[in-house]
This record gives C-alpha cells, sequence and structure tokens, in this order.
C-alpha cells in the first residue's frame, strides 16, 4: 500500500511544478526552491508511512486470534462397537447388540454298489449341494438372541433355524422353526458329525425341524430341554396337517478330571389330528444322493406316534465313543402298534498331536486343529468307526432291516473347514426292492466324500 501512497502523494505535488519546458528556463533560484519542496515532499511521505505501519501493527495485533492451547493426550474409553472375526465379521456394541452372517455350503460326491436291479446302474457315482445354509443371528440388548437361516441348495429354498429366544440367565425360552429334543447325533450340528449323514434312524423316524415353543434350564452338570411343536414349517401349509407333539430330553454332563461324559434320554409323543392319518417309516442305504429306499415300512394307518431314546457319550482327549438306542411306535387303533427300533455304537481318536473333539451344551463341536495348515502344520485329522442298525419289522409290518459297518476319515485344515471321507458296508434283510434274481437279503457297498466350509 505505501508504494501506492507516495506515487498518489508525488503526483498531486508534480501538478504543481513547473513543466519540462519552463524547467528548461529555470533560474538558480528557481532550482532551489523545487529541491527545498522536493525535500519537504519526502519528509512528509516518511512521516505518513510510519503512521501507516504502526496503524497496520496495532490492528494486526488487536485481530490475531489468541494461540489454541494443544490438547493434553487423554486415556479415551473402550469404542462403542467392536468387530472381531468368527469365520464372519461379527459386529458387537458395548449395551448388548450383536449381528454376524452365518452360512454353511456342503458339496457331496457319493455312490453306491449294490446287486443289479436293485438301484438301476447300481447306483453309480452321483455329485449333490447337500447343504448351502445362509444366513443371520445376533443378540438384542436384555438378553434376547435370534436366527434367521434358509437352506438354498439344489435350487429350492427350505426354511431351517427361525427362531426368536428369551433368557438371560440358566433357563431361556425360544419360539421358532427349530429341533425338536430327540438324540445325540440329531442335536449335533450336520457341521460336526463323524461321518457324512446321521444314524439310519434319525432320517427314519423323521427328525426335523418344526415349529414350536421350547424351553431349556442349562445347570451345572446337566441340561433339561422340552417343547410343543407343530410340524416343519413347508408341511404346515397343507390345510389338513395340524399335528401337535411334545418332546423332552435330559442329559447329565459331568466331567472326571479331563473326561468329559454324556449320558441322556429323550422322550416324544405326537397326535397326527387327521382325518386320514397315515405313517410312514423309512431310510436310504446311508448315502444320500439316491432317494430310494431300501427299507420301507409304507403307508400304514396310524393316529400318532410315541418314542423315546437312551444316549451314552464320553470325550476324552483324543478320544470319543457315543452309543445310541431309539424306540419308535406307530399307535393304530385296532392293530397291535408295532415298536421300530434303531442304533448306534461309535468309537473315534484324533490322530493330530493336541487335537481334540469338542463338546458343548449337550452336544458334539468343532474339531480345532491346534496347528493349522496357516501355521506350518496339517490341521486336525481324526478316525471314526462305527455299526449302525434300524429295524422296521413288527406286528406284522414287514418295512425291513438294515445293518450298516462304517469307517471314515476326517480332516479340518483349518477351523472352518472340513473334508470327510467314508466307506460303509450295507446288508438288507426283507428290502422292498428286490435283486433281478428276485432276492430280498442282500449287500451293498457304499462311499462318500464331503468337502465343506462354513463361517
Amino acid at each position: 500500500m505505501r508504494p501506492v501512497l507516495t506515487a498518489a502523494l508525488l503526483g498531486t505535488s508534480m501538478l504543481g511544478l513547473p513543466t519540462v519546458a519552463h524547467a528548461q528556463a529555470m533560474s538558480a533560484d528557481e532550482a532551489a526552491t523545487l529541491r527545498a519542496e522536493l525535500a519537504a515532499l519526502k519528509s512528509q511521505v516518511q512521516t505518513l508511512e510510519a503512521r501507516l505501519d504502526a496503524a497496520t501493527g496495532e490492528t494486526a495485533t488487536a485481530t490475531a486470534p489468541a494461540p489454541t492451547p494443544t490438547p493434553t493426550p487423554t486415556v479415551t474409553a473402550k469404542p462403542a462397537t467392536d468387530i472381531s472375526w468368527k469365520g464372519a465379521p461379527e459386529i458387537k456394541t458395548a449395551d448388548g447388540w450383536s449381528f454376524k452372517p452365518r452360512g454353511r455350503a456342503q458339496f457331496d460326491v457319493a455312490g453306491i454298489d449294490a446287486p443289479a436291479g436293485v438301484l438301476g446302474t447300481h447306483g453309480g457315482m452321483a455329485t449333490e449341494i447337500r447343504r448351502v445354509f445362509l444366513g443371520v443371528d445376533g443378540k438384542i440388548p436384555g438378553g434376547f438372541s435370534y436366527r434367521v437361516e434358509a437352506d438354498f441348495a439344489n435350487s429350492a429354498v427350505e426354511l431351517t433355524d427361525i427362531y426368536f429366544t428369551y433368557g438371560p440367565g440358566p433357563l431361556s425360552v425360544t419360539v421358532g422353526h427349530i429341533r425338536p429334543f430327540t438324540s445325540l447325533d440329531d442335536m449335533t450340528s450336520d457341521l460336526f458329525t463323524s461321518f457324512t449323514e446321521r444314524a439310519a434312524f434319525v432320517q427314519a423316524f423323521g427328525f426335523e425341524r418344526r415349529v414350536g415353543l421350547s424351553t431349556q434350564y442349562k445347570g451345572e452338570g446337566f441340561l433339561v430341554q422340552a417343547g410343543v411343536f407343530g410340524d416343519n414349517a413347508n408341511d404346515l401349509l397343507n390345510d389338513a396337517n395340524n399335528s401337535i407333539s411334545g418332546d423332552v430330553r435330559a442329559v447329565w454332563t459331568p466331567k472326571l478330571g479331563k473326561t468329559q461324559l454324556h449320558l441322556g434320554g429323550s422322550a416324544h409323543i405326537r397326535d397326527f389330528n387327521d382325518q386320514s392319518p397315515n405313517a410312514r417309516y423309512r431310510a436310504r442305504p446311508f448315502v444320500h444322493t439316491t432317494d430310494t429306499r431300501l427299507i420301507d415300512t409304507g403307508n400304514i394307518g396310524a393316529t400318532g406316534e410315541r418314542g423315546y431314546g437312551l444316549e451314552a457319550a464320553m470325550n476324552s482327549g483324543p478320544f470319543h465313543a457315543a452309543a445310541e438306542g431309539y424306540w419308535q411306535t406307530a399307535k393304530r387303533p385296532g392293530f397291535a402298534d408295532p415298536t421300530f427300533f434303531g442304533g448306534y455304537a461309535e468309537v473315534g481318536m484324533v490322530l493330530t498331536s493336541g487335537d481334540s473333539r469338542s463338546y458343548k451344551d449337550g452336544a458334539f463341536d468343532r474339531l480345532k486343529p491346534s496347528k493349522s495348515i496357516t501355521d506350518g502344520g496339517i490341521g486336525a485329522i481324526e478316525i471314526n468307526a462305527r455299526y449302525d442298525y434300524l429295524d422296521l419289522n413288527d406286528n406284522g409290518i414287514v418295512g425291513g432291516r438294515q445293518r450298516t459297518a462304517l469307517i471314515g476319515v476326517v480332516w479340518a485344515p483349518i477351523d472352518y473347514i472340513r473334508v470327510i471321507a467314508n466307506y460303509g458296508r450295507v446288508k438288507i434283510n426283507d428290502a422292498v426292492v428286490a435283486t433281478a434274481t428276485g432276492d430280498r437279503d442282500y449287500s451293498a457297498d457304499v462311499f462318500g466324500l464331503r468337502t465343506q466350509i462354513d463361517f
């Protein structure tokens, strides 16, 4: 700004100076006068500049903001939201909310080699997308939790676990589409079973998820579960389906040192409530890739059913063992009630050092490798053997008898990936499907391989 002010003052002063032409004829006195005037003008300019500098400094001092002090670092509270990883992201808040996507995918290759005439080309080898579960689960403040899940395998949608639970303490209440309380093998998730398929009686006696209301009490060393149920969600779309059932299961779970014991029993009673009620009990020859059932009671007139089961298991270090028996009776007014029986006995051992099968809340749980392939190990390897038995013959009903000897290997390279391979020898008596020569007593070989991932 100062150059502009100086130029303005000089320009104003110059208006009073003689022109150039006049300056050429300037006398000595005039020159001296001009020099005096220029000196006075220079002095005025310097005075004005000094005053301008003083005024500018005062304004800057008055308008300059006070320096902001640097805040002292403080210890902050834990973030309100925490994100962890358990096969998938799990979001939790400090006030009790949580949310986690969940899912599983199981891909099977299986086959059965049966006598000619039983399964066409001896069953052959077949592939199957066994399960593709997708869903979410989480918790709500106040002791509430939920799960919504469906199976999308084979271009169809089937509802699986859909429930809402309240239970801030050892007692909880659940409403929704859940598994009734039946047997150890059925209550163990299909993610953690010893073989690709559960025991034959689980399938034959129709153990499946149903819509109902249940309660559970989990104490120190014991578990009691009970519920009232309708039918499977898909079957309830039929107006004629009015069945109602009651199920109860009690399990004693003591620990002796590092050995986990499991002793339990369950009971089931069901009224079909249909105008033309029927019951049917049947099972595949272990593998799921065939729809043919070699033992089958067919439709038998019945108004309901009742069943009860006994279960025992132990888990100690790398060893585990389990055995179950289940009796299912069809109620047939006017006829003798047939009682069918199924059961199994199983032993297994984890071969990798430091690994063991886990157990939780009355069921077997995940096989976790102590040194996964991501840590330079080989994961966890388990071998299992099982004898499975199912008898559908009683009181005039000839559905057949099936006995299966199984051996299998489970490999878990990391926590959430699992490969299962098993071989079985199935012996059938009184089969509903005869061989090409008319024989109804025969044997078959079965093989299954499953690759699965869950999160």
